[in-house]
Order: C-alpha cells, then sequence, then structure tokens
C-alpha cells in the first residue's frame, strides 16, 4: 500500500471522528504527535465548559396529566406542539454539531442515535433520550444501554407499558437483546419470553419519569441465557453485558461505522476483548481504534460514503452558514434519506451503500451549491411514512409532510460568512490555491485537477476563485466520500 502523508491521516481522523475540519486546524495538527491529537479529540477542548445534555428546553407544553381528559381540539394543540418541537429539537440539535468545539461527542451521539432508533411523538420524551445519549455518547456502554432502557421514549416505542405480568409483551425485550447488545442469533425465543417476564412492571409516569411497577412485575424465577434467578429488568441488562458476544455486537457495529464496511474478524476479535476487559469503556474503544497504525490505512482512506447529517454538518463547519429559516436543514435531510428523530426502522439507518440511490445522488452533489449559492431548492421531498409502530404518531407524520411539501420549489436564503474559511488560505501562493482545497476538501482528488478546476473558477478576484473552487470541489463525487 502506498505510504499516506501525516496531513492526510489527520484530515481522514478529522472526518471519522467528527465533520472534518478546516486547513487551519489539519495545518496546527501536522507537526504534533497522534496521541497528542486523539487525546484532544477523545477529551475535547480544555477548560471550556462542554454543550450542555439538555440540547433544548421545551416550555409551554399542555399537562401531560390530562391528555386522557383533553378536548379534541385541545389535543390537536397538543399533537401541533410537539410536531413544532421535535423541529425545533432537531434544528437544535443540527446546531450543536456545527457549533461543537468536541465534534466526537456529537458524532458518537449520532452513531448511537442510529443504534438506540426509536420515534416518538412526545417533544419531551426525545429530548430525555437525547440527553441520556449525549451524556453517555463517550462514557461507559453499560450505564448508557440503562439510561436508555428506562425512557418513556425507549419504553413506549417498544410497548413496554403494556408488559404485565398476566400478559407479558416480548417487543421490548426481543430488541433490547436483537439491537442493543448480543444481535441476531445469539439467544433462543425462550430467553426473550424469559427477559420479556422480567421486564415486566418497567414503565413511566404522566409526568415522563421511569417508574416500577411491582405489583405488575412477574416475580418468579426465568431463566435466561442459561442462567436461573428471580430476575427483574435491571438483571436482565447485567446479564447481557456479561456476554463477551455483547462486546463483539457492539464493536462491530462502531467498526463499521468508524473504520470499514467490511468487517476485519480479527481486528475487531481484539478490540472487542479490549472492549470487554475494560468493562465497556467507550472512549478507551474509540482510542485504540483512532490510534492504531491499521485504522490510517490507504484502502481504509476516502472510502465511505458520508451520511446526510454528515454532508450537511461538513459543509457548514466548513462554510459558516445561516439560513433564513433553519428548518430548511429538514428538508435537505428528508430529500437525503435522514431525519433526525425519524429513524426508517427499529433497525436505524442501514448507512453505507444505502445512502446513495439515483434520486439523492445527483442531488446530493448540488447541495453545495444549493447553500452556498442560495439557489431554489426544486427537488421534491419524499415523505415520511409512519410505519414504526405506537410510538410514531399517524397525524405528527403527515403534519411534518405538510410542512416538507411547502418547502418545495423555495429558494434557500443563507447568509454565508466566508471570511474565516478564505483567512485560512491567506498563506497559500495563487497558482497553488486550487490543489491546497482541493487536498484538503477531499481525501481523494480522483480525476480532479487543478487545471480542470481552474477551468471553472471565477479569476475575478482572489477571493472569488477561493469560493468558487470550493463549491466546485464540494460538488464532485469524491467529496461524497470520507
Amino acid at each position: 500500500m502506498p505510504a499516506v502523508s501525516h496531513k492526510l491521516e489527520m484530515q481522514h481522523l478529522a472526518w471519522r471522528a467528527g465533520f472534518g475540519e478546516t486547513l487551519p486546524v489539519i495545518s496546527s495538527w501536522e507537526n504534533r504527535r497522534r496521541k497528542e491529537i486523539v487525546n484532544k479529540i477523545l477529551i475535547g477542548p480544555k477548560n471550556a465548559e462542554i454543550e450542555s445534555a439538555d440540547v433544548i428546553n421545551i416550555t409551554d407544553l399542555p399537562d401531560y396529566k390530562r391528555l386522557k381528559e383533553m378536548s379534541q381540539d385541545e389535543k390537536k394543540k397538543v399533537n401541533e406542539m410537539n410536531t413544532q418541537g421535535i423541529k425545533d429539537l432537531n434544528v437544535a440539535w443540527t446546531n450543536l454539531m456545527i457549533k461543537s468545539e468536541h465534534p466526537l461527542r456529537e458524532k458518537m451521539s449520532l452513531f448511537w442515535h442510529g443504534h438506540f432508533a426509536c420515534r416518538t411523538q412526545n417533544v419531551i420524551f426525545n429530548q430525555q433520550l437525547l440527553g441520556i445519549i449525549r451524556e453517555n455518547a463517550l462514557g461507559n456502554f453499560g450505564e448508557l444501554l440503562s439510561g436508555v432502557s428506562k425512557t418513556p421514549a425507549m419504553l413506549q416505542f417498544l410497548n413496554n407499558q403494556q408488559n404485565r405480568k398476566a400478559h407479558p409483551n416480548e417487543n421490548f425485550a426481543r430488541e433490547v437483546m436483537e439491537l442493543f447488545t448480543m444481535g441476531r442469533g445469539n439467544h433462543t425465543e425462550t430467553d426473550i419470553k424469559e427477559a420479556a417476564r422480567a421486564f415486566t412492571g418497567w414503565g413511566f409516569d404522566d409526568a415522563g419519569s421511569f417508574v416500577f411497577r411491582d405489583k405488575q412485575h412477574d416475580d418468579g424465577e426465568k431463566t435466561i441465557l442459561g442462567k436461573r434467578g428471580n430476575y427483574n429488568g435491571d438483571d436482565v441488562l447485567k446479564i447481557l453485558l456479561e456476554q463477551k458476544q455483547t462486546a463483539k455486537y457492539i464493536t462491530t457495529k462502531i467498526y463499521k461505522y468508524f473504520v470499514d464496511e467490511t468487517p476485519d474478524e480479527a481486528r475487531i476479535a481484539v478490540l472487542a476483548d479490549k472492549f470487554y476487559q475494560s468493562n465497556y469503556d467507550i472512549k478507551a474503544l474509540m482510542r485504540e481504534i483512532f490510534m492504531a497504525d491499521w485504522f490510517y490505512d490507504s484502502k481504509y482512506i476516502g472510502n465511505r460514503i458520508k451520511s446526510p447529517v454528515e454532508l450537511l454538518i461538513g459543509i457548514r463547519r466548513t462554510v459558516p452558514t445561516a439560513f433564513e429559516q433553519e428548518e430548511a436543514m429538514l428538508v435537505f435531510q428528508r430529500i437525503l434519506g435522514q431525519v433526525l428523530f425519524y429513524p426508517p426502522n427499529v433497525a436505524g439507518w442501514p448507512g453505507g451503500r444505502n445512502w446513495i440511490d439515483s434520486s439523492s445522488l445527483m442531488f446530493r452533489m448540488r447541495v453545495p451549491q444549493v447553500i452556498l449559492y442560495s439557489q431554489v431548492m426544486n427537488v421534491r421531498p419524499k415523505e415520511l411514512t409512519p410505519e414504526m409502530g405506537e410510538g410514531a404518531n399517524y397525524k405528527m407524520t403527515l403534519q411534518i409532510n405538510d410542512f416538507l411539501k411547502r418547502q418545495y420549489a423555495k429558494k434557500v436564503n443563507a447568509r454565508i460568512n466566508w471570511d474565516p474559511y478564505i483567512e485560512g488560505y491567506k498563506d497559500v501562493k495563487r497558482e497553488d490555491l486550487a490543489q491546497t482545497i482541493a487536498g484538503t476538501l477531499l481525501q481523494t482528488n480522483g480525476n480532479i485537477t487543478p487545471q480542470l478546476l481552474e477551468k471553472y473558477a471565477d479569476s475575478s478576484t482572489r477571493e472569488n476563485y477561493i469560493k468558487t473552487v470550493t463549491i466546485d470541489v464540494m460538488s464532485t463525487p469524491e467529496y461524497q466520500l470520507c
């Protein structure tokens, strides 16, 4: 394999551990040791307060305790406020990803957001779930699993509110085993049935707080994964964490997300063993990956298709942009196939080549022009579908679809702050600008040459040249990769 320059290694790290970095940041990393940069990425900025896990505070919502007593008009108002609240939550988290000085925290949160896929019509429940994920994104997986499993969002979505001693509901237990911990095929149907009995009584009250309803709990003996005892829900999670298969399953998903879609079983086995021995320390696992020489192998660089959110956040972190209506980000997300808080199913977004189809690829390459030239949004968003069970409110889905339709053919009005970006290239000679811009924005140049960029650039001023070359580079198929 050809040798990889230290600069390209740092660009690779910046994209996999975040959403890319600008030329000044990459340049500042070039003369520093890998260990120093990895530690900085893992820990975040020194002496800087990490953004609050309470991403957004929704206020002035109706009293959910009265929901059953409300009139139809009052319930309609609740639905409308929830719909707007979830759009606000989407925008707030998007802005955090754009502005965060600790991008790995948000990148890990985005990963867990897909791993713990959930839809709920209650904006407070969504906010609580995201708060748990962001708070534990780089912490201990056991604490993250327990926290997420006790959120009203997940308990509602997976029907555990209906899981009672006399009539056990297996949905929650099944997904905890199949999707959150061990993966499919590593347990029996009997294990799921017994675990469902252990989770009886787990629920939430009208205020959205976790409650254990002991009168609805099956306190009989259960046999789960070969162990027998009078187990409750916490016991089940502990048993699942004791399984080395759980460490392997989580490590494999992280490897596929941060390294390569094709798992390397030998490397995953080593990483999973260390993850297990560390008692599921997520930050320690990410350090092992980012410090490994093999992570910087040329075959892993520029081989991963950016998710829609990564693409959008990467553009806006590179060139600071403010939309006149920030809700336009929902339209971009919908056209590209990844609306935050609306995963397609309980397994989350499939990722990889699934991000690309005939309708999305051309628009993906137009996104930089639509944003940075404030063009008309003339691609009709696909409608959201309400097929995800009790947590997916049909009326709210219709309201979101109606909002997306209203944005069709509207001009994207954006205020672009080019100054810091252009300033980043102040020390680059005019004849080297095209090559430097392409080399900074892309992990692989493909057939892009300075001569080709020069042909389509606006050379009237240095500033216009930098702007047009940047937009042209961002509009290439190569920019879809990281």
